[in-house]
């Protein structure tokens, strides 16, 4: 490893390790833009964004960062042309497959969340393989949001809290933040810190809603593909000037 590698490993010494951010969020917008601004077709543009993911993962394992949730593909992106969501499909199947070894290697704990029974099957399968091999891994915890909703998730909490009540399994005083966390995708996992959104845009796309109560928000003008240790070194700086109150004084 060269000298210069190792010091990309390093966490840079103008930021404080205990004030990182524990669980970092990323909505990873402009894939399509970067490929336009190129004169290249979209999908070179969704194959970038799989790159600059893959480096902030690592990234965020050398910096000591805990979580990394990615949304990777939302309920709405169904509505995309179908060729470009085919070739999204494909490319989760095969970037699984490929990199499922240096998971395992890296010690990732890999995790889907979403309404993953309406993915193509060999999708799930590949999805199913990756979460068992590597669910005993002790290392950064990598959340890969894909056919998720916000509005979806907690719809589906509500109506399994629903059932056990209805089947006198629960009593509503007993509904509490704590009980319903619990039937969320993301259950066990630490709320994000921070959100990070590419692309200039303003707004959080029906993701993660519940979990968003109190992250810090970075908006950068910065298309997703070209977004690199670089950029998260900027985005942790800002983080790291926020006074977190958590609506108290």
């Amino acid at each position: 490893m060269t000298q210069a590698q190792t010091l990309l490993q390093e966490l840079p010494t103008d930021l404080v390790r205990e004030r990182l951010p524990r669980h970092v969020a990323v909505i990873m917008d402009g894939n399509g833009r970067w490929a336009k601004r190129q004169g290249l077709p979209r999908i070179v543009g969704h194959r970038r964004g799989v790159d600059a993911l893959k480096d902030l993962l690592r990234c965020c394992r050398d910096w000591g960062v805990e979580a990394l949730t990615a949304y990777a593909f939302s309920t709405e992106n169904w509505g995309r042309p179908l060729e470009e969501v085919d070739f999204l499909m494909t490319l989760f199947e095969r970037v699984l497959r490929q990199e499922l070894r240096e998971m395992m290697e890296e010690n990732v704990q890999i995790r889907f969340v979403g309404n993953l029974n309406a993915l193509p099957r060999s999708l799930q399968a590949e999805i199913a393989r990756s979460m068992d091999e590597t669910k005993q891994n002790q290392g950064i915890k990598f959340t890969v949001a894909t056919n998720y909703g916000g509005r979806q998730e907690i719809l589906q909490a509500a109506r399994a809290i629903a059932s056990q009540v209805q089947q006198g399994l629960l009593q509503p005083e007993q509904i509490d933040e704590a009980l319903f966390e619990r039937h969320l995708y993301t259950s066990g996992l630490c709320d994000p810190d921070l959100l990070i959104r590419t692309s200039g845009e303003m707004r959080i796309s029906n993701f993660l809603l519940w979990q968003m109560a109190y992250a810090e928000i970075y908006i950068t003008e910065t298309l997703w593909p070209d977004f690199d240790r670089a950029e998260f070194h900027q985005a942790l700086c800002d983080y790291q000037k926020r006074d977190r109150r958590f609506g108290k004084v």
